[in-house]
């Protein structure tokens, strides 16, 4: 293979991956435990958070940071199994030397 042939392999690479990153802006999840809600794009940039009233007290501070914590983590999880799911449906995302 020459270097030509790699240069343009590495540019379809990158407009795959950017092609990809369009796609899941496009997608969200939202997450809800104990009053509080939060909203995440396909990019895992938090897009939401909103917190019921109820929890904004001192003696609710420690519960209410280990739920966003939780849901964080929750939302995470549910967006990179929508990445897979597009990168596997895509059919043309090839990476060389792992396809």
């Amino acid at each position: 293979m020459t270097l030509f042939s790699k240069l343009n392999q590495i540019k379809d690479l990158k407009e795959q991956a950017k092609s990809l990153q369009n796609q899941l802006s496009q997608e969200s999840v939202t997450v809800d435990k104990h009053g509080v809600s939060l909203t995440m794009d396909g990019n895992q940039k938090m897009t939401g958070l909103d917190i019921g009233a109820e929890l904004l007290s001192p003696e609710r501070k420690n519960r209410l940071e280990e739920t966003i914590k939780e849901l964080h983590d929750e939302a995470i999880k549910k967006i990179q199994r929508i990445m897979a799911e597009k990168m596997r449906t895509s059919g043309n995302f090839k990476i060389p030397g792992l396809n």
